[in-house]
């Protein structure tokens, strides 16, 4: 579903109006910004103290040191793996498998299609885009922290942008520079980007997808190629409660930023209620679809500062475990 769309659900004909300004660099990572990125790292630490390092790692049967378990003896197998045993009491030549721990890959996946940099006033332009980006930054200063594979992609109707994967908190650095360079651009279609992540990706993880979700083709398309893919999607949805109910009245010309529809309206108190029930309709629908599949799903409120929405993410558990 597109922001059109939710229009749509309201009444018909409508749409909405985005409106671009002129953007004003800043840096989004300065010091007071990495200042809090390490106090996040410690409290993640302090939180899942205790826990067993495997715990936040995948794993497969090799040789390890935790047992898994037997598969039969087949020629060429290393007799020092055969469990005597077993062979003792039941005569089988059966081989012992252990658990082998691999480093957890951790993906963000950011959508920078054009609708995630409009907002419905000048003063709040891009403010969705960078709150992604925040976002992304700081769960992967965590991971890197915490010493697992970290890569940052940009997706719209593609794979736009990729970071090479790498690890350890030193190279943070890497992750600030690639989002930076990112710009809002093109039409949101996560079925076909996720289609172009899976094929580049082989090594299976943790797909944190970082969106808005309005998407034309329906938002369940690309979260059903992470899943049938074997990834583990971790849905954060970027909301900005004043697309509920934006601040327009009277005879107007809406667009869609991304598609350039256009439509003439008349906007009315009882079509803005019409609205902002469309729009938190369209919220519990992806929230429903993600549970009855048990995809972890998060609302961020951009109104909520990110460290604040990065603590509650902890206290979920959904992210560290």
């Amino acid at each position: 579903m597109g922001i059109f769309d939710i229009f749509k659900r309201a009444t018909a004909p409508v749409s909405r109006r985005f409106v671009p300004s002129a953007r004003v660099k800043e840096d989004l990572f300065d010091e007071e910004f990495q200042r809090k990125l390490e106090m996040l790292a410690l409290v993640s630490r302090k939180v899942f103290a205790g826990r067993l390092k495997a715990e936040r790692r995948t794993k497969k049967k090799g040789s390890g040191v935790e047992f898994a378990d037997h598969r039969d003896y087949t020629a060429g197998d290393d007799f020092r793996a055969v469990d005597w045993n077993v062979y003792q009491r039941f005569g089988r030549l059966l081989v012992r498998l252990y658990e082998e721990e691999e480093d957890l890959s951790i993906y963000f996946i950011i959508d920078c299609s054009t609708s995630m940099g409009f907002s419905t006033t000048p003063s709040a332009a891009a403010r969705k885009f960078d709150y992604a980006r925040k976002l992304a930054a700081a769960l992967a200063y965590v991971g890197l922290a915490n010493l697992d594979r970290v890569t940052v992609v940009a997706i719209s109707d593609a794979v736009v942008a990729r970071m090479p994967t790498t690890r350890g908190k030193g190279r943070i650095f890497r992750v600030f520079n690639f989002l930076r360079d990112l710009e809002p651009s093109g039409v949101t279609d996560l079925g076909e980007g996720m289609k172009t992540f899976v094929a580049q990706h082989k090594r299976r993880g943790l797909a944190v997808l970082i969106s808005d979700l309005y998407d034309h083709a329906g938002f369940e398309r690309g979260i059903n190629v992470l899943r049938y893919n074997k990834f583990e999607p971790f849905v954060l949805h970027v909301l900005d409660p004043q697309e509920a109910k934006p601040d327009l009245k009277g005879d107007i010309r809406l667009y869609d930023c991304e598609t350039g529809d256009e439509r003439e309206v008349t906007v009315t108190p009882k079509l803005l209620d019409r609205m902002q029930l469309a729009w938190k309709e369209y919220q519990h629908e992806i929230e429903r679809f993600c549970a009855k599949r048990q995809v972890t799903y998060f609302p961020a409120d951009i109104n909520v500062e990110f460290d604040e929405l990065i603590l509650k993410v902890f206290r979920r558990g959904g992210f560290l475990r």
